[in-house]
């Protein structure tokens, strides 16, 4: 019997149990494979180092500057160096083995191979989750219930707070780490937001790599093959300014869906129940860029459930309190206000971002505003929207 059971061993469900254990709370932390590597570019906000200091000294890609191009490749260059600390650019698969790590070191339980596919219920009430394992079907019992696999999660939609997303209310993405040389600059990111609802990006990695990828997003996904999209974007006579090879060495790749719209409010919490990270919808629709707003999450959702446990109330009202976190009421609305945009931006093959780019680019600003709203995930200001229309 554990105390909080935890689906999903990502940033979100790993910072999650790290803050559990940490209060002394038994915690078992299920994953379904701790050696797959999350498709993801990678690019993590400096922020990310009020819940994980540490990572300042992990040998991972300083960024300290972004390139963003509009769909006709207008540009617009930013440098923060000297400013704010730099942020970083992480392999997956390195990133969440650290996390997982910190989480144990802290005291909870991992268990990896794990598939969650179902809640074990009693009297009514979900006492654990069934998963299944190379050994057959195995069953964890807890007090609280915490769902962190993601947005294709199994229990996020059996728990009844939301439904399946469909394919026009999600992000569907392709992307590799490469390896070779480049014209990259490596302290730089570089987004390149597309004539359709989409966008691509080159992230540099340490020793000649570098993560790229293309989407789209919302009804983008109905009109489009990412496969393809990814092939033509790489052939681009602008992205071959910067990836200059005939073939690179490709170390992987994969392809993946991503919630879209926002965190979904009215689905965080029930009863001994709550869903964090991309499960709940932690991703920017703007930016697509999800992992400090997941780490939030689980951070906030292992505080309340700690309180929940001290207080030996795991009720829907005791855990109200992790929808109503300041933090997470900043985010979700910022994530509604940046849903609400997303099809501005892209009118007539991108041309309003195409005007945003040319403002920032004559304003400092501006330029900040921009900054803030793909790398910070912050709202822009009525003024900025009123200069772009």
């Amino acid at each position: 019997m554990y105390d909080v059971i935890i689906s999903g061993a990502g940033p979100a469900g790993s910072k999650c149990a790290e803050v559990i254990a940490k209060k002394g709370y038994k915690v078992a932390l299920v994953e379904r494979d701790a050696s797959w590597r999350k498709p993801c570019g990678g690019a993590v906000s400096s922020r990310v180092f009020k819940y994980y200091p540490q990572l300042r000294e992990k040998d991972f890609q300083k960024i300290h500057g972004i390139n963003i191009y509009s769909a006709d490749f207008h540009k617009l260059e930013y440098s923060w160096k000297g400013i704010r600390e730099d942020s970083i650019n992480v392999d997956r698969l390195e990133f969440d083995r650290i996390l997982q790590n910190i989480a144990v070191d802290a005291g909870a339980e991992i268990f990896d191979k794990n598939l969650s596919y179902d809640f074990i219920i009693n009297n009514g009430k979900k006492v654990g989750i069934k998963t299944k394992s190379g050994s057959g079907i195995n069953e964890f019992h807890g007090k609280i219930i915490i769902v962190a696999d993601g947005m294709s999660s199994k229990l996020a939609i059996k728990s009844g707070l939301r439904k399946k997303w469909k394919i026009d209310e999600i992000g569907l993405v392709k992307c590799a780490i490469l390896e070779g040389e480049t014209s990259l600059d490596c302290n730089f990111i570089n987004i390149f937001f597309r004539p359709y609802i989409g966008y691509g990006w080159i992230f540099p990695l340490k020793d000649n790599r570098f993560n790229v990828g293309v989407g789209t997003w919302l009804e983008g996904n109905l009109n489009s093959n990412t496969n393809d999209l990814y092939y033509n974007f790489l052939r681009e006579k602008e992205i071959r300014r910067l990836l200059h090879q005939n073939n690179y060495k490709e170390i992987w790749s994969a392809s993946y869906p991503l919630p879209a719209q926002g965190v979904l409010g009215n689905s965080l919490f029930n009863d001994n129940l709550m869903i964090i990270g991309d499960a709940a919808g932690f991703v920017s629709p703007i930016s697509g860029e999800g992992i400090h707003a997941s780490i939030v999450s689980g951070f906030t959702a292992g505080s309340v459930a700690s309180l929940a446990l001290d207080n030996e109330n795991i009720s829907f009202k005791m855990l109200k309190e992790y929808k109503q976190n300041s933090n997470i009421k900043k985010i979700i609305k910022n994530f509604k206000m940046q849903s609400s945009l997303v099809n501005f931006f892209f009118e007539n093959n991108g041309q309003n971002l195409s005007k945003m780019l040319e403002l920032a680019e004559n304003s400092s600003e501006l330029r900040e505003e921009v900054i803030n709203m793909f790398l910070f995930n912050q709202a822009p200001s009525r003024d900025f929207l009123i200069k772009i229309k």
